[in-house]
């Protein structure tokens, strides 16, 4: 249960890298609603921007009240609310091709699992095109190829959770809300998900047996399918 869960965390908090990379090249341009696209053809989902800074001084990028929506496979409900993205970062190695983050502070408002009326979930459905490392270190999605950058790290990882929420589009009688909780939990040098797991164990703590039944449901569908050889 606990590799499920920093599975999708390291590609939330990858996601947000991508959206460093956005915002770098989107520097000339700089418009909300630029990023806006740029990031649906990243990542496939429509995407609102409250505010965006991008410091011609110093480099940090800060953005408030960001918002992520489902594909219309999920009634294009709500995905995840971010009410902060702070990330300081090394402008030395972007001369390198490189990104490297000394400092993101992740705040997740709200985080939907949404379930559709074909019984899809959008957390198995969706495939973050975002790089995760297996234990080896080898990458499953190429970082670079979707960026033209390579992905070197986070330094300091400060990370808050809000609530989590289950939506059914079929049984309104099955949603269901945990709060988390968790506030300023930091981490060090994160590099891959394995970087994760002692967040990984606090979430699942604060969940309450939330996402045990999701993960439930996944085996069951791939029970299913094996049984006619799938």
């Amino acid at each position: 249960m606990i590799k499920w869960i920093f599975k999708w965390l390291f590609r939330l908090f990858l996601l947000a890298v991508v959206l460093v990379v956005i915002c770098l090249l989107s520097y000339n341009s700089i418009l909300r609603v630029v990023i806006e696209h740029n990031i649906r053809a990243q990542t496939g989902m429509d995407a609102e921007i409250g505010s965006f800074n991008l410091s011609l001084f110093s480099p940090t990028i800060k953005i408030q009240d960001f918002k992520l929506y489902n594909s219309r496979d999920f009634g294009g409900t709500p995905f995840l609310d971010i009410p902060e993205i702070y990330v300081e970062y090394d402008r030395a190695a972007l001369a390198h091709r490189q990104i490297h983050v000394t400092l993101l502070r992740l705040n997740l408002g709200e985080f939907d699992i949404v379930k559709n009326q074909a019984g899809q979930t959008n957390i198995f459905a969706l495939g973050l095109s975002v790089p995760i490392k297996k234990s080896g270190g080898q990458p499953v999605v190429n970082f670079k190829k979707q960026t033209g950058y390579d992905f070197t790290g986070i330094d300091t990882l400060n990370v808050s959770i809000g609530t989590a929420k289950f939506i059914d589009l079929n049984d309104q009688r099955n949603n269901r809300e945990q709060d988390i909780g968790i506030e300023d939990c930091v981490m060090k040098n994160v590099r891959s998900q394995t970087d994760l797991t002692g967040l990984a164990a606090l979430v699942e703590l604060r969940s309450n047996g939330f996402f045990e039944s999701l993960v439930d449901q996944k085996k069951s569908g791939l029970d299913a399918l094996k049984q006619f050889g799938l």
